[in-house]
Formats: C-alpha cells, structure tokens, sequence
C-alpha cells in the first residue's frame, strides 16, 4: 500500500509588490520606508515584497533593510540585483527573481533624489507627497495567457475581508466596508458604496478603472498609482456615482452621469 506524498510542486503565479531601489543609503531608506507605509494607510502590509536593486552599484546594506521591512509587516521574498549586491542579497537569504515578463514601473525623474518612490498620486489634494525614496509597484512574475470572466462578488464585503480577481475584472454587488480590500488585475466594478481599498490594474494595466455607485473609500489605486483618503473627497465626487482613472500619473476622480 503506497501511501501519500509529503510533498508536491506545483506552478504557481507570484502576486507582489515589487520595492524599487533608488539609493542604499540604509537611514534614508528607512524614512523613506516609514513614511510611504504611513501614506498608504496599511495598504502594503503583509504583501510579499521583491526588492529591485538593479538600478544600484553601491551596495546595500541587506540585513538592516530586510530588518526594516519586517518591522513594517513587508515579507521579502525575493530580489533582482547584480554582481556584488547580488552575491551580497543571496548572502542574506534572499532568492534571484525575474521579473522581466512583467510591467515595470517608469524610472524616478531626476528631480527625484531620495531613496525611496512609491508610485503615488502626485496631485492629490488630501494625500500629501512624501519624500520619493523607494518606489512600491504591485506587479506578478507571469503575465495571464488570457482574459478569463469577471469575478462576480453577490454580497457585501466587511471589514478584514479582501478579493482579489487575478488576470479578470472584479464586480461587487454590495457595499465595500472601511477595511475590507478588492483588487483586481483588471476594472474593478462596485455596485454600492466603496467604503474600503481598491485596487484596479494590479499588474500594471494603466487602462483600468475603478467604477462605483457611491464613492466614499478610504484608498485608490490604479496600476500602482495611489492616493489615501484621510478626509472627505470633493462634494462633486462624494457619495456619487464615479470613475477613477489613471491619468499619466495621476489619479482622475469625476463622477457619472453629469
């Protein structure tokens, strides 16, 4: 009598936010780190992370930043890097991922000098900017061979709950509560109040949109670009049905059907 495995392997699609490295200054990473977690209101938390040191050739000082991840709930998985931080982040127990199959995010501009550049809404009028240190892309490490059916949701969602409708849209019938998540790789549909996160264009879909029939949420985001709602949106757009898209690189809220 054969008894069963202990074990398998099987294929798998890597969902992650991919932390890109503008300097390896460990202090500056650091704030810059702590003050993107803070804009995005625990957004990122608990999220794998691979770290992009590639556009690095100082070195990285791997275990304090690792350790700074973990003290912000940030599991790394993973990094692209070359030679010596390479070597460097093996050393430290991170793996070599390839990410080139995926959409990675556009370079800091040059007026960008600090260390950290989460990828954020740069004209939001309630999410202030924060110093661009580090930049956090939610990307995956395969592209979706094709468009499957929307994931249709019929209930409302509550608080710590969170959907994630890979490689498809995602439609919600029902109310979105403060602190629950929906995430999508493409638009992301509620039919009810948006109250909580969502996230269209997870994998980078700039084209993706948000569409809700009462906007009230606590964070947007398209294709990375996010902005945090820590107080009552424009009274043209709160409560009312709208549409989030991304506009270079810039949210654009604008409510239907006026």
């Amino acid at each position: 009598m054969s008894e069963d495995p202990a074990l398998d392997f099987k294929s798998a699609t890597l969902y992650a936010v991919r932390l890109v490295l503008h300097s390896a200054d460990p202090q500056r990473l650091e704030e810059a780190l702590a003050q993107r977690m803070k804009d995005a209101g625990g957004f990122f938390e608990n999220e794998p992370v691979v770290i992009d040191a590639s556009r690095l050739e100082e070195t990285v000082d791997w275990p304090r930043l690792l350790a700074a991840l973990k003290n912000h709930n940030l599991p790394a998985i993973g990094v692209v890097a070359e030679s010596g931080n390479l070597d460097a982040a093996r050393a430290a127990g991170l793996a070599p991922v390839d990410l080139s199959t995926t959409n990675r995010a556009a370079p800091a501009s040059a007026a960008q000098t600090t260390a950290v550049e989460l990828t954020e809404a740069d004209a939001a009028p309630v999410a202030a900017q924060s110093p661009a240190a580090l930049e956090l892309a939610v990307e995956a490490a395969a592209t979706p061979a094709a468009a499957t059916p929307a994931m249709i949701v019929n209930r409302p969602l509550r608080s710590g709950q969170r959907i994630y409708a890979r490689s498809t849209d995602l439609i919600v019938i029902g109310m979105v509560s403060q602190g629950a998540e929906v995430i999508a790789d493409g638009n992301v549909h509620v039919y009810g109040p948006l109250r909580g996160k969502a996230m269209a264009g997870a994998r980078g879909d700039t084209s993706a949109r948000i569409f809700t029939t009462h906007l009230d949420p606590e964070l947007l985001a398209v294709a990375g670009v996010y902005r945090v709602i820590e107080d009552r949106l424009d009274a043209q757009v709160h409560g009312k049905p709208a549409l989030v898209s991304l506009l270079g690189e810039t949210l654009k809220i604008e409510a239907l059907g006026e």
